[in-house]
């Protein structure tokens, strides 16, 4: 009985990672709905508790909540089962779509030109409605703004992790504010700590030494899905510098193409990583931008496993230390300075237009005051694209 209910479980994490879309912040709501409200998994409370915690990690939220519910119903196997089928849908479309957008001749990409100053629109409803949420002291409002200056000016992809970790720290030293708890002892299993930390220096090892660039994908979106908290929205600035700005991996259209391609997609955000892994790929032919693709979808999940199966093993003692519920107040107000940021530099990226602008700000509006989903203006805009060639 238990093995059919976990086959279920599956079934049903297909069909999010078919018709998710939205980002973590509507995945949460699908979760309740099907996981809470249909199946009876977990309970209201306990969904809630788990997202907290992923959100207090690195990595992709939504991901490591469905992998901490599948660990909790089937131990480790299920739960890199619901990984697998959580994430390929997703990483496989952005992987064909990088495919095809990289062999499209600059006269047919121009089908896509209404996608930038759209995915520019998103991306700032995304650090309005981040930081709306996320900043609500004078400290909260102090961290992001700074935050954001210093990381317009500063475009280093090591930098913008140091700035989640003070604005963690920063506010950790408030944690008197929170009431305490009854302590009990921490037991911590540190085996998947290890595992993590071990591909962590291997692959920064082997692509310093190799110059070979699936291994060097490799290492770098280990390393982003290692640093970044916040979700998938929190990734775009980091990536962004080091794909566009630092390395010229990209152009910032191509960027900003699969930046909107993503919010049409179901399922995680995360996803983008394939498709950067495959354009960069595109040297090498189709069969290389596919290894390009599924490398970087990989490596960009697995750290945010790793590191869920370390810590849903002793979360419930974790969750009693005020200092960790603390520090998540300054890591989200730096992620809505990090993303202020990136709007800023991704819309000089963008050629300044009055028509450019109108869609930009269009986009804005419809996201911010009416319940249109941002796959049905993106799709609209690759209509517009087609129509008026």
């Amino acid at each position: 009985m238990q093995t059919i209910r976990r086959y279920i479980f599956l079934k049903d994490v297909l069909i999010l990672a078919l018709s998710a879309f939205g980002g973590p912040q509507a995945h949460i709501g699908m979760l309740f709905e099907r996981m809470v409200n249909k199946r009876r998994y977990i309970t209201e409370a306990e969904l809630l508790e788990l997202n907290a915690l992923c959100q207090i990690l690195p990595g992709p939220t939504s991901t490591q909540t469905i992998i901490a519910l599948a660990f909790r119903l089937g131990g480790p196997m299920w739960a890199y089962l619901s990984l697998l089928v959580w994430m390929a849908p997703a990483v496989l479309i952005m992987t064909f779509g990088a495919i095809v957008i990289s062999y499209l001749d600059s006269s047919t990409l121009s089908v896509t030109r209404y996608l930038e100053p759209i995915a520019l629109g998103c991306l700032a409803f995304a650090a309005y409605n981040i930081s709306l949420k996320a900043v609500t002291t004078k400290v909260g409002i102090i961290l992001m703004v700074m935050s954001g200056i210093l990381a317009y000016f500063v475009r280093s992809p090591w930098f913008f992790p140091f700035l989640l970790i003070v604005g963690g720290f920063i506010t950790s030293l408030k944690y008197r504010r929170h009431p305490e708890e009854e302590k009990k002892p921490l037991k911590i299993e540190w085996s998947n700590f290890v595992l993590w930390l071990s591909v962590f220096l291997i692959s920064a090892i082997l692509g310093y030494v190799f110059d070979w660039m699936p291994i060097k994908l490799f290492q770098k979106f280990y390393r982003n899905g290692s640093l970044v908290f916040g979700g998938g929205q929190a990734l775009i600035p980091l990536l962004y510098t080091e794909f566009v700005e630092f390395k010229h991996y990209l152009t910032a259209q191509e960027f900003n193409i699969g930046y909107a391609l993503v919010h049409i997609v179901p399922g995680p955000v995360f996803s983008f990583s394939a498709y950067l892994g495959a354009f960069t790929m595109k040297g090498s032919g189709i069969f290389g931008q596919i290894i390009g693709g599924i490398v970087s979808g990989i490596a960009m999940f697995l750290p945010g496993t790793f590191l869920i199966f370390f810590t849903i093993r002793f979360w419930e003692q974790l969750k009693q230390f005020r200092v960790v519920k603390a520090s998540l107040e300054g890591i989200n107000a730096v992620n809505s300075g990090l993303i202020i940021a990136a709007s800023i530099t991704m819309y000089y990226s963008v050629p300044f237009t009055l028509l450019n602008n109108t869609i930009m700000i269009s986009t804005f509006l419809l996201l911010t005051f009416t319940k249109i989903p941002s796959p049905f203006i993106i799709i609209a805009g690759l209509v517009a694209g087609f129509m008026f060639i």
